[in-house]
């Protein structure tokens, strides 16, 4: 899985770099060295954006917070960058105390993409739709479970969500990580899981775990044939797994937008488009204020949530 997001990233940074090299001229930004932190590790380095080499550099650690904490705390030029998923907005509600606040001390260049989750159950429940689940779980108040790569992860959220809406009592059983997850789950020892669709293929396609409905507010084009959850019969449902670029936020506004455009630019790239596709992704891009009504209205849903659900990590 860590590889999948990895050339995933790759792939959208690959092409930010082809379509913003260009000469410069010295006084213009960027005339030094770019760093693009990434919290989670990467395999390779990247290449050149407007001319100037950028340098990959990971900071993995406590769930990105490490790497967040970074880019915040840097000088704000705008060669100090962070691509990060919803655990951008999780962690400040999960946590005690944070080493920065993502509303005061950053600023949302760009949300990258967009990606659901998809809603897979283990074979051995005997379960073939997405109402078949609802009816057993309503009929079996507190005996349906659901697997997680760990409390407060976005397949744990969106697992507790979907219970919280659905008026169902599920038991929540959290792994370190997907992969043993994935394992108990075809094993039956667990009933059902939120994947990534990335996860979830090499798994689907072989009919080690049988899907029922992805997350996001359209019908995924990697399972065309499953409804969404709000088309399956819970309105208003919705999941994103997705990526954002985050910088410093007082980074003067020209820079912001050079950035925002560069962003733009390279999500109309047809391989691009191609790369993406095959993790399940849709390129997305918004503007600077889009991005900032999206990370609040994340913030909001999943502090809910959480709230409601009484989720801590302790």
């Amino acid at each position: 899985m860590t590889c999948l997001r990895s050339a995933m990233r790759l792939s959208f940074w690959a092409a930010v770099l082809v379509s913003l090299a260009a000469p410069v001229r010295a006084e213009t930004f960027p005339s030094r060295p770019i760093h693009l932190i990434m919290p989670y590790v990467v395999a390779q380095k990247l290449g050149e954006v407007l001319g100037q080499t950028v340098v990959a550099e990971n900071r993995p650690g406590a769930g990105g917070i490490l790497g967040v904490e970074y880019v915040a705390h840097s000088a704000p030029d705008g060669y100090d960058l962070v691509i990060m998923d919803p655990a951008y907005v999780i962690n400040p509600i999960m946590q005690k105390s944070m080493p920065y606040n993502i509303f005061k001390d950053l600023v949302t260049v760009s949300i990258v993409n967009s990606s659901p989750e998809v809603l897979v159950v283990s074979p051995q429940l005997g379960i073939k739709t997405y109402a078949e689940l609802v009816a057993y779980g309503k009929a079996n108040p507190g005996k349906l479970n659901y697997a997680s790569a760990g409390v407060g992860t976005t397949p744990h959220l969106a697992a507790a969500m979907w219970a919280q809406r659905s008026g169902i009592d599920a038991v929540h059983v959290p792994y370190k990580g997907v992969g043993p997850s994935y394992v108990d789950l075809i094993g039956g020892k667990v009933q059902m899981l939120f994947s990534s669709i990335a996860g979830a293929l090499p798994f689907t396609s072989k009919g080690s775990v049988v899907p029922l409905a992805t997350t996001g507010s359209v019908r995924s084009p990697v399972y065309p044939d499953l409804p969404t959850v709000a088309e399956a019969g819970l309105p208003g449902y919705e999941v994103d797994l997705w990526l954002g670029l985050y910088t410093p936020a007082t980074v003067p506004p020209d820079v912001l937008a050079k950035l925002n455009s560069a962003v733009a630019k390279a999500l109309k790239d047809e391989q691009l488009k191609a790369s993406f596709a095959t993790f399940g992704l849709t390129p997305r891009g918004t503007t600077l204020a889009e991005g900032a009504v999206f990370t609040q209205s994340e913030y909001e849903k999943w502090k809910k949530v959480i709230d409601d659900g009484h989720i801590t990590l302790d």
